[in-house]
């Protein structure tokens, strides 16, 4: 089984913000494949489908952003789900909006969701998709900019990120490697 996390906080004052990229991904993800995210077990709500005959499991952790290893330990032992079979998908503050880069491993490069996963599952080695969200404009606080919505100028161009991103979760599904999903994505 495969199993895609999207990143993001619960609770509705967040439902479209930057730091709720991997949730708004997954989501699209799993609308695209007739997955229901709704069984809330272990710090989770998760769904599971077939894509081209792999069984793939959808996640979105129910703790806050800081403590997403809490909710993808325990699915990763419950579901003996190997690393190499997890993807993660998160906002990216270095990234311009409409970018996306793969890659399958490094440090948490200042993301709180990535820098839990790392302490939970006890390794950087694993697959994650970076959607960017850019930087704030001068004046706004990192907080209050990842926790805000796109603007008019930026939506578009979001959304058209979060479809290559669908898609490289697509491929990545049908065994397509990470340096081929790099050339083809980033």
């Amino acid at each position: 089984m495969k199993m895609i996390v999207g990143l993001g906080n619960i609770g509705p004052q967040y439902e479209g913000t930057r730091h709720n990229t991997g949730f708004i991904v997954v989501e699209q993800f799993a609308k695209s494949h007739d997955m229901t995210i709704k069984t809330r077990k272990m710090n989770a709500k998760y769904g599971s489908g077939f894509v081209n005959g792999e069984k793939v499991m959808v996640v979105e952790p129910t703790t806050f952003m800081n403590d997403s290893g809490l909710a993808v330990r325990p699915l990763m032992h419950y579901f003996d789900i190997a690393v190499k079979d997890i993807i993660i998908v998160h906002d990216d503050m270095d990234l311009p909006v409409g970018k996306i880069r793969i890659k399958d491993k490094g440090s948490a490069g200042g993301h709180n969701g990535i820098k839990s996963i790392i302490a939970s599952v006890g390794t950087e080695n694993f697959d994650r998709i970076r959607v960017g969200i850019d930087h704030p404009d001068h004046g706004n606080t990192v907080v209050n900019y990842v926790l805000g919505r796109f603007g008019k100028d930026q939506l578009p161009v979001f959304k058209q990120a979060a479809d290559h991103a669908v898609n490289a979760l697509d491929d990545w599904i049908d065994g397509t490697s990470i340096p081929d999903l790099e050339n083809r994505y980033n």
